[in-house]
């Protein structure tokens, strides 16, 4: 005997136990799980009325093996010869007793052997919902076991395979005679678990026996190997998968996907949906918070909470709190702090002299005894006297060639209060470095344009910073009468300003007395790394009138104001007055004039104390004033 059948025919004819009459079923009833198993029992007349109730006992030992009832296993039978017939449908019976009473009752048919015709019906009739089969949906297994025992008068593969194709999984039984062919054509595979072949109805007991320990001893899931992602659920000889809430199965029918309840966008999320197995919950961005409808979101105002420390205003972003000034004010570097913007620290502001930042604006100012002009910016020009100007502007490579460039535009400033011509102020440059350079000497230029257009022509001579030899050569070659100077004669005040970033690498102290001795009044301007030392040793006294200080080259610009009020003297000849040679004649007439006039002011004074009682007792002479006694 040769088996070959399939899976859900195991649990079919696992439930085969060996008929009554032969062998009871021992232990307990095999339970397989819900299962709807339909006999098709050939009872043609090449089947003996012996061999038909050894057939009918066979039938009642395998119901009394398995556990029968609506929520488990349903059983009908129909049989076939020329014509099929049920014997009761599926949903006809939930009692094994009533089954076996039927069964008993079966009369054969005895006719021709049409095994596909009741293939047929069984898959049309006896396996609908309306026989009492369960749903495809509720995936309960469909099991038909065929028992004959010749060959077929018309054709099974055809039908066989719709069946199949319709998830009936067929077991075939042949007895005797049986064409193997047929039963192979009929059958679900794998062949070998699906087919079975037995000598005579006297061992048909056998398949019963053999089967009964696959059917009910074998639980798929339990050994391994489903390949079942979440739960394998058992059923006679076969399982299938399931998934946990939440999720769904996948075209696999093993892998679980989680039911993106997101994807389906009825969520009602503002902003983001967060999904779960079978769930989802909303979530805000960054800088919102989630509303009581758990759904909407609403931005979170960091400054309702007070604690922003901000000077001005508090303004809310999704990252937090952000302080604000104040137009006309500047957020410090610690965040919170505000400042008024300082208009004034810069070289554009225009104004001559002193800018003076007044909130969001700014407004220039003259010093004193000088007006604003029209234009709201330059002050009326030096003009109280007359000046040689000697500008000793460093050049070394500590002042970098971008701070060079504010230094030539801070000399023109300069250059801007002062009158500029032959007879008026006459200005100078030299430059120096490791070495003196005169850029241009006191007379060359008779305008103050010429002047600053020269400066701006200046080029950077970078290398060391030799203060020392640059005083040395102001004193002996700046101001000489060859180099532009005017002569001492015309009590012109001549004037140095020294212009300097750092230490000076030479000794400064010897040139620098030796200036002051000439009668040069020297002003020291320093910016940066400037030696104060070195500044005051430069400078005239008192050095709080003769020395400036500036950290940067970027604010150079406060220094204006000191140095055009120090610069402009407020002695000496008038703008208006004409210089002229003491030797001219009108000279010495107007020098003899006032010399005379003074001479006869003194006699009279003289005169008169001589008429004081006792004064000519001891010795004064009013004819001789000159005579002491």
């Amino acid at each position: 005997m040769r088996g070959l059948l399939c899976s859900p025919l195991p649990m079919l004819l696992l439930l085969l136990q060996p008929w009554e009459s032969q062998l009871q079923f021992a232990g307990p009833r095999c339970r397989t799980g819900p299962l709807d198993l339909v006999f098709v029992i050939d009872s043609s007349r090449s089947v003996r009325p012996f061999e038909f109730e050894t057939m009918r006992q066979f039938l009642v030992g395998l119901l009394r093996g398995l556990d029968v009832g609506p929520n488990a296993t349903r059983v009908g039978v129909i049989q076939y010869s020329s014509q099929v017939q049920s014997v009761f449908r599926l949903g006809a019976f939930s009692r094994r007793e009533d089954m076996e009473r039927a069964i008993r009752a079966l009369v054969p048919l005895a006719q021709g052997t049409m095994t596909g015709l009741a293939i047929q019906y069984a898959m049309n009739v006896a396996f609908s919902v309306a026989e009492g089969a369960r749903p495809p949906e509720a995936r309960v297994p469909r099991i038909a076991v065929i028992v004959t025992d010749g060959r077929p008068q018309d054709r099974v593969a055809e039908v066989a395979a719709q069946a199949r194709a319709r998830g009936i999984e067929i077991y075939a039984v042949g007895v005797q005679r049986a064409d193997v062919g047929s039963l192979r054509a009929m059958a679900s595979p794998p062949l070998d678990e699906h087919v079975f072949l037995v000598e005579s109805f006297d061992l048909i007991q056998e398949f019963g026996l053999q089967f009964q320990g696959r059917l009910c001893g074998k639980d798929l899931c339990v050994e391994g190997g489903h390949g079942c992602q979440h739960q394998c659920v058992s059923a006679p000889g076969t399982f299938h998968c399931a998934c946990n809430p939440g999720y769904q199965l996948a075209a696999d029918n093993k892998s679980c996907l989680a039911i993106d309840l997101c994807a389906e966008g009825t969520h009602g999320c503002e902003h983001h949906c967060i999904s779960s197995p079978g769930s989802y919950s909303c979530r805000c961005r960054a800088g919102f918070v989630l509303q009581r409808d758990q759904r909407s979101c609403r931005a979170i105002d960091h400054c309702s909470f007070g604690n922003h420390s901000c000077q001005h205003e508090c303004v809310s972003t999704f990252r937090g709190p952000r302080c604000h000034c104040r137009e006309g004010h500047d957020l410090l570097p610690d965040g919170r702090s505000c400042q008024a913007r300082d208009l004034c620290n810069g070289v554009d502001h225009g104004c001559e002299f002193q800018c003076v930042s007044e909130g969001l604006s700014y407004r220039c100012l003259c010093p004193e005894g000088q007006q604003l002009q029209a234009d709201g910016k330059s002050c009326n020009r030096c003009r109280e006297g007359h000046v040689d100007l000697v500008l000793l502007v460093d050049g070394s490579k500590s002042v970098r060639p971008q701070n060079f460039e504010l230094v030539k535009r801070f000399v023109n400033q300069i250059v801007d209060f002062l009158d500029v011509s032959p007879e008026g102020t006459r200005v100078g440059l030299v430059q120096f470095s490791s070495r003196v350079r005169t850029e241009f000497p006191l007379g060359r230029y008779g305008t103050a344009a010429e002047v600053k257009q020269a400066v701006l022509a200046v080029e950077y001579m970078e290398r060391g910073t030799m203060t020392g030899l640059a005083l040395r050569h102001m004193v002996e070659h700046s101001f000489s009468e060859a180099q532009g100077a005017r002569p001492r004669a015309l009590n012109v005040p001549r004037v140095g300003l020294v212009f300097t970033d750092g230490r000076s690498q030479d000794d400064i102290s010897v040139w620098a007395a030796r200036a002051k001795e000439e009668g040069i009044v020297m002003y020291a301007v320093g910016v940066g790394k400037a030696v104060e030392e070195e500044l005051r040793q430069i400078a005239s006294e008192p050095a709080e009138l003769h020395v400036s200080y500036s950290p940067d080259f970027g604010s150079m610009t406060h220094l204006l104001e000191n140095l055009r009020g120090s610069i402009c003297p407020e002695e000496g000849i008038g703008a208006g007055t004409e210089l002229r040679s003491p030797c001219e004649c009108e000279s010495l007439v107007e020098f003899q004039g006032r010399t005379l006039g003074a001479l006869e002011k003194l006699t009279q004074n003289h005169i008169l104390w001589g008429r004081e009682p006792g004064l000519e007792g001891r010795g004064w002479d009013p004819r001789n004033p000159h005579r002491l006694p």
